[in-house]
């Protein structure tokens, strides 16, 4: 009876073992994901709640086991809310790393330099993680750049970041602006901040750029900047064609080839250096520019200067086939 006794209890103790051996080695050992699985923590979930969101996404295998293990393990410590990436194969005790350290997926829109803001509407509302509608932005009110966004955000709180980013960049940068800019205002700023976004992509060109407009409008004459006589058309996506003598010809409150002065708003939305470039402009004679054939643009003093560049310019436009 003793033998017997002594026998339950040596088996009582191997279970015991074992299952604290399961218990240890499972806090640690790989996980059942499959693949790399993407969990939504919300706002103010706890240990618990989490438990049963991992286990739904097949990423532990049960709930109360990885809590229990969390509690004695874990040490009590909490976690973050937001979206994680849980590895393929992660542990018990990786996912509960993960989930402390609060790196979270991150999610970006971008947008790019000079892009206007029927585009940037349509980039928006095209982005199928983000939720709500959106008007088109007022042009010139959004900043380029990456942002950030969480699966589910609303596009009104991502676009308000946006405008939120430009206003805070344009404040700052028309309280240094230099004495030498022709911007009477932040929105003359941004308006002819627009308008070199668009005239060149070559970043150490932006001021001297300006530093033209600046002389024309100083002097008098007409900018005659062709990207002026598309955003009436087609609102700042591309023309897809030659401009019609017509259009250049065409009377509206942007065709600079037709008034003088500023158009009556941007017509896209620049990006800090293009900002920048208006608020500190090149000190130039220049009032002419032309394209290089390199990606560039040659200046010019005196209109005669100007049109024996432009015939280089059509000379190089003829030996590619474009003429």
């Amino acid at each position: 009876m003793r033998r017997f006794g002594l026998a339950i209890l040596a088996i009582g103790l191997a279970v015991a073992a074992f299952v604290a051996f399961r218990f240890v080695y499972g806090w640690s050992e790989a996980g059942p994901a499959p693949r790399d699985i993407t969990v939504i923590v919300p706002e103010g979930a706890s240990v618990a709640a989490a438990a049963v969101l991992l286990k739904q996404a097949g990423v532990v295998r049960s709930a109360d086991a990885f809590l229990t293990r969390t509690k004695v393990f874990g040490r009590g410590k909490s976690i973050k809310a937001g979206e994680f990436l849980i590895p393929k194969g992660a542990s018990n005790s990786d996912i509960f790393s993960i989930l402390q350290g609060g790196k979270t997926l991150t999610r970006l829109v971008t947008i790019p330099e000079g892009m206007p803001s029927i585009l940037v509407h349509e980039r928006l509302m095209a982005n199928e993680e983000l939720t709500g509608d959106v008007a088109v932005p007022a042009e010139g009110s959004v900043l380029p750049d990456s942002y950030a966004f969480d699966k589910g955000e609303s596009r009104a709180a991502v676009l308000k970041r946006m405008q939120d980013a430009m206003t805070r960049t344009l404040a700052k940068l028309w309280a240094q602006r230099a004495p030498n800019t022709v911007a009477k205002s932040p929105s003359e700023a941004i308006i002819l901040a627009s308008i070199v976004e668009k005239e060149t992509a070559v970043p150490s060109e932006r001021p001297t750029v300006a530093g033209v407009y600046g002389n024309r409008l100083k002097t008098g004459m007409m900018l005659q900047a062709d990207p002026t006589i598309i955003y009436p058309i087609t609102k700042g996506k591309p023309l897809g064609r030659r401009i019609k003598k017509s259009e250049i010809a065409a009377l509206n409150d942007y065709n600079t080839y037709a008034m003088t002065g500023l158009p009556k708003g941007p017509i896209a939305n620049p990006g800090r250096l293009s900002i920048l470039a208006v608020l500190h402009p090149a000190e130039t004679k220049a009032l002419y520019f032309v394209a290089d054939g390199k990606g560039g643009h040659i200046f010019a003093d005196t209109l005669e200067e100007h049109n024996q560049n432009v015939r280089k310019w059509f000379e190089i436009r003829r030996a590619r086939g474009e003429l």
